[in-house]
C-alpha cells in the first residue's frame, strides 16, 4: 500500500484563510461599515442588521465588553495589530468563542478603519499548535530536518541538521548533501531520495553509515525517514527528510550482537588453532581491520604454560582487510620473541589490555614483526589495543588488534568488548588445551598398544591401515594383529571395543594381549573368541561405576582367523563383527559368510568356527565398521551395504603392493577424517614350495620310530641339513614313541623347512603329553625333557581328530657358497 502523500496548503489548515475566515471593518468609532458572508455564517447577522450599528453593541455582551475594551486597547491606541480570543454574541445569545486578528488601514490621509479576520477559537488553536510544532522542528527538535527541492537542492533545514553539517541554517539554501557529506554516503543519502520522489512510497527509519567532510576521522549512523511533498493539485514540491544521529544505539546494539556471535562461534571444536582462527574470524571487520592471536608455546603444544611465562610467542592465527595486509605480518607458525618494553611484553606482565592510540613512532607497536611490517603498517595504523588470553588465573596468548582502514579509533567499549572475547576464547582455548594433552595421551597410550611392524610371514603377505578417530569423537579402541603360529600358520586379527578414549585404549590392550596368549595356546578360533569372552564379561565387573547411576560399559567385537600355508585351509570366527572380504585369484570379490556370533562380553552364547580353502593369492580383508559407517553422518552419504561394494570394488583390480590396494580403500571410502578409529588388515595367502614340506603318515606299529627316523634322515640329507641328523632323529624318535605308547590310530610325520627345520608329529589322541624331570632311579621320563633340551619351542595343538606335537629347531648357519635349499 503506496503512503499517504502530505501537502501543503492554506485551505482547511490555516483559519484564516479567506476562503474560510469571517472577516469585519470597523471605523474609528467602532461601527460596523464592512461585512462579509462568512461572518453572517458564523455569527448568525445578515449585513443588513449590522452595518452602521456600533459592534460592541450587538457582538458583545456587557459584562465581557470590559474584558475585550482592555485586551485590545493598547493595541489599538499603538495603531498596531492585535490578536486574541474574544468572547463574541451570536445572533441567537449564545457566546462564541472567536479567535480574531484586527489591523489598521488607512485612508483618506488621518481617517483609519479596522480589518477584523475571525474563527472560530478551537480552530486558531490548532492552527497555532500546528504552527508551534512546525516551528519547535525547525529551531528546537534534536532530530535533523531538510527540506530539498525535485532536483534535491536544500530549501530548508533545521538547527539540528546545522549542528551535523558546522553551517549557519541559512546558508544551506542551494547546497546539496555532497557539500557537507563524503561522496560514498551523499550517493546512498541521494538514491533513497529520488526513489522517494519518484514512486511517491516513504522510507522510514533507515540506517546508514555517515561520514562528514568536515570530521573524516568520525563515523556517524544515521537513521533517516523521508516522504513526498506536493500541493493540492499533486505537483510535486520536492522531498523531506528526517535525519537522527543513531550511533551510540547502532554501536551498543552491534556490540551485543557481536558478543552473542562469539559465543556461537568462539569454541566450536576441540581444537587450539582453529579456536585461534575463530576468534580472528570474530574480531574482523566489525572491531578492527587486522588481528593476530598469539599463544605461548606450551599451550600450543597442549601443556600447561608458567605462571610467570612471558614468551615465546607461537603466531597461531592472523587476518585482516584488505588480506594483504596480513602478508607484512609474521606468517602463522613462526616463534617469536617479547622484546622487553613493548606493548606486548607490557601486556604478557600485567594481564590487563592495553590500548595505545596515535603515538609519536607507530612502529614500535611492530617491534615483533618485520621490517616491512614497521615501514607499511606503522605509517597507517593509528590505534592499537593488545589483550591478554587469561583463563583460571593463567595467561595463554595474546590478542592483537589494529586499526588503520576505519577512522575511528578503539575505544572504551571496543576494550570492553575485546575483553570479551578474550575471555571466551581462553576458556575455549584452555578446554581445547587439555583436551589436546589428554587426548595425545590416549594415542600415545593406544600407539603404544598396537604393532608398530608386522614381521614378514611366510603364509601370507599382509600390509595394514589404520585411522584414529577425529578429535571430536575421541581415541577408540580397534586394533589389528598377524600373530604367527607353530606349523608357518598365521592368526590374523582385527577387533573393536566398544566407547572412546583412554578407558577403551586400556580395554583394547588388555585384549590384544589375552588374543596374544590365547593364540599361543594353539586354540581354534572359536575357542580363542570364548575365552575372550569370558575375559571381557570379567572386565565389565571389574569396573567403577562411570557415575552413581551407571557402570563403564566394556565390550568388543572381534573377527579371528587362522591360515595353514600347507593345506591352504583357513578356519574363521567371528563375534559381532562384519564379515571379512575375500577376493579370489581371478579377481572375483565377496564377503565371506561366517556364523555371526554376538559380541563379546555377553557371555554364555557359543561361536562357531567356518573353514574355507583359499587358492594361492586369494587376497583376504579384515576390517572394523568404522570403515564401511565413516560417512553416514553427512546427508546423502551411502548406505553400508553401498560401502561395503566400494570395499570390494577397491580391493579389486590389476596386480599392485597391498600397500597400494590399502591407499585405494581409503581413497574410496574415507573422503574425510573418520568419526571412528578404522582398522583395515589386508593379507595375500603364500602356499609352501612343495620341496619345502615332507608328510608320511605311519602305521602304529612298534617299527614306527625305526621308520620315522629313517625317513628323516633320507630328507634332510636331500635338504643339506645332515648336520641335524642326530638331534632331529632322537626328537622324531622320542615323539613317535610317546605317539605309539600312548596315543591312537595312524601316525602323521611332517617335516617342514624355512626359516627353522619344523617336526610335526600327529595321532588320534587328545591325551597331552607332560614335561618332567625324571630322578635318577626312574627308567623312563626323560623323553619329552630331552626333546624340550634340544629345540628352540616345541608345543601341542589339538584338532577335531587327535592331538600334533611340533618342535622348531634353528637352521645351521649357511656356508658361503652353498645355497640354503637344495
Amino acid at each position: 500500500m503506496d503512503t499517504p502523500v502530505t501537502t501543503f496548503s492554506e485551505g482547511p489548515e490555516d483559519p484564516f484563510a479567506v476562503r474560510r475566515s469571517a472577516s469585519a471593518v470597523l471605523d474609528e468609532r467602532g461601527t460596523v461599515v464592512g461585512w462579509s458572508e462568512r461572518a453572517e455564517a458564523l455569527l448568525g447577522y445578515a449585513p443588513a442588521e449590522v452595518l452602521g450599528r456600533p459592534a460592541a453593541s450587538f457582538l458583545a455582551d456587557p459584562d465581557d465588553l470590559g474584558v475585550v475594551v482592555d485586551a485590545i486597547a493598547g493595541s489599538v491606541r499603538d495603531g498596531e495589530g492585535w490578536f486574541g480570543v474574544v468572547p463574541v454574541r451570536h445572533r441567537d445569545g449564545r457566546q462564541v468563542e472567536v479567535g480574531c486578528r484586527a489591523r489598521p488601514i488607512v485612508r483618506d490621509g488621518a481617517h483609519r478603519e479596522w480589518f477584523l479576520v475571525g474563527a472560530p477559537a478551537e480552530e486558531v488553536i490548532q492552527w497555532e499548535t500546528d504552527r508551534s510544532v512546525l516551528d519547535g522542528l525547525f529551531s528546537r527538535s534534536p532530530i535533523g530536518l531538510s527540506v530539498h527541492a525535485p532536483d534535491l537542492t536544500i530549501l530548508r533545514v533545521n538547527r539540528a541538521i546545522a549542528q551535523f553539517s558546522s553551517l549557519p541554517v541559512e546558508e544551506h539554501r542551494g547546497l546539496r548533501t555532497s557539500d557537507f557529506v563524503i561522496q560514498r554516503d551523499t550517493d546512498t543519502v541521494e538514491r533513497q531520495l529520488r526513489e522517494v520522489l519518484e514512486t511517491g512510497r516513504s522510507s522510514v527509519f533507515t540506517e546508514q553509515p555517515c561520514v562528514l567532510r568536515h570530521d573524516p576521522g568520525r563515523e556517524l549512523v544515521v537513521s533517516i525517514s523521508a516522504f513526498r511533498m506536493q500541493d493540492p493539485s499533486g505537483r510535486i514540491l520536492g522531498v523531506t527528510q528526517t535525519v537522527e544521529d543513531v550511533t551510540d544505539r547502532y554501536r551498543a546494539r552491534r556490540r551485543l550482537a557481536l558478543i552473542n556471535e562469539a559465543g556461537a562461534r568462539i569454541g566450536t571444536t576441540l581444537d587450539v588453532t582453529e579456536t585461534a582462527r575463530e576468534l580472528a574470524r570474530t574480531a574482523v571487520p566489525d572491531l578492527a581491520d587486522r588481528v593476530s592471536v598469539d599463544l605461548l608455546e606450551p599451550v600450543q603444544r597442549g601443556e600447561e604454560p608458567r605462571q610467570d611465562m612471558v614468551g615465546p610467542l607461537c603466531r597461531t592465527a592472523v587476518l585482516g582487510v584488505p588480506p594483504r595486509a596480513t602478508e607484512l605480518l609474521h606468517p602463522v607458525g613462526r616463534v617469536m620473541d617479547v622484546p622487553p618494553g613493548t606493548v606486548q611484553a607490557r601486556c604478557l606482565a600485567e594481564r590487563k589490555p592495553i590500548l595505545d592510540v596515535r603515538p609519536e613512532d607507530p612502529a614500535e607497536w611492530l617491534s615483533m614483526e618485520p621490517e616491512r611490517a614497521r615501514r607499511e603498517l606503522g605509517a597507517a595504523t593509528h590505534s592499537l589495543l593488545v589483550v591478554p588470553l587469561v583463563a583460571r588465573g593463567l595467561v595463554l596468548g595474546l590478542l592483537t588488534l589494529w586499526r588503520s582502514e576505519r577512522a575511528e579509533e578503539f575505544e572504551d567499549d571496543d576494550i570492553r568488548l575485546a575483553e570479551e572475547f578474550a575471555s571466551r576464547a581462553a576458556v575455549c582455548i584452555d578446554n581445547a588445551r587439555r583436551y589436546t594433552q589428554q587426548h595425545e595421551a590416549a594415542l600415545t597410550l593406544q600407539r603404544s598398544l598396537l604393532p608398530h611392524t608386522v614381521p614378514r610371514q611366510p603364509a601370507v603377505d599382509v600390509a595394514h591401515l589404520y585411522l584414529p578417530a577425529d578429535s571430536a569423537a575421541g581415541v577408540g579402541g580397534d586394533w589389528f594383529d598377524v600373530i604367527p603360529l607353530s606349523g608357518l600358520r598365521v592368526a590374523l586379527v582385527v577387533g573393536d571395543v566398544v566407547g572412546h578414549g583412554i578407558h577403551a585404549a586400556a580395554t583394547m590392550g588388555r585384549l590384544r594381549t589375552a588374543v596374544h596368549t590365547l593364540a599361543n595356546l594353539d586354540l581354534t578360533p572359536d575357542e580363542v573368541l570364548s575365552h575372550l569372552d569370558d575375559l571381557v564379561d570379567r572386565l565389565a565387573a571389574e569396573q567403577e561405576p562411570a557415575d552413581d547411576l551407571s557402570r563403564q560399559v566394556v565390550g568388543a567385537t572381534c573377527l579371528y582367523a587362522v591360515y595353514d600355508p600347507v593345506s591352504r585351509h583357513c578356519a574363521l570366527a567371528r563375534a559381532g563383527h562384519p564379515p571379512p572380504a575375500m577376493v579370489t585369484p581371478d579377481g572375483r570379490a565377496r564377503l565371506l559368510d561366517l556364523p555371526p556370533g554376538p559380541p563379546l562380553g555377553l557371555g554364555g552364547l557359543p561361536y562357531e568356527s567356518a573353514e574355507v580353502h583359499l587358492d594361492e593369492g586369494t587376497l583376504l580383508a579384515l576390517y572394523t565398521d568404522g570403515l564401511v559407517q565413516a560417512g553416514e553422518r553427512h546427508a546423502g552419504e551411502r548406505d553400508v551395504d553401498e560401502r561395503v561394494a566400494d570395499l570390494c570394488e577397491a580391493l579389486t583390480g590389476p596386480p599392485r603392493p597391498l600397500e597400494e590396494t590399502c591407499e585405494a580403500v581409503r581413497d574410496a571410502l574415507l573422503h574425510d577424517h573418520p568419526t571412528d578409529d578404522v582398522a583395515l588388515l589386508v593379507a595375500r595367502t603364500r602356499v609352501l614350495a612343495p620341496g619345502t614340506v615332507a608328510t608320511w603318515e605311519l602305521a602304529a606299529e612298534a617299527t614306527a620310530a625305526a621308520q620315522a627316523r629313517t625317513l628323516t634322515a633320507e630328507q634332510l640329507t636331500a635338504w643339506g641339513l645332515e648336520e641335524m641328523l642326530f638331534t632331529t632323529e632322537l626328537i622324531v624318535s622320542e615323539l613317535i614313541t610317546n605317539a605309539f605308547r600312548y596315543g591312537g590310530g595312524p601316525i602323521t610325520l611332517r617335516l617342514i623347512r624355512d626359516r627353522h627345520l619344523i617336526c610335526e608329529i600327529s595321532d588320534t589322541s587328545s591325551t597331552s603329553p607332560h614335561l618332567r624331570r625324571a630322578r635318577s632311579t626312574d627308567e623312563g621320563g626323560r623323553g619329552l625333557f630331552l626333546v624340550a633340551q634340544l629345540t628352540e619351542r616345541w608345543g601341542t595343538r589339538y584338532t577335531r581328530d587327535g592331538k600334533t606335537i611340533w618342535t622348531e629347531q634353528a637352521l645351521p648357519a649357511v656356508t658361503p657358497g652353498r645355497s640354503p635349499h637344495p
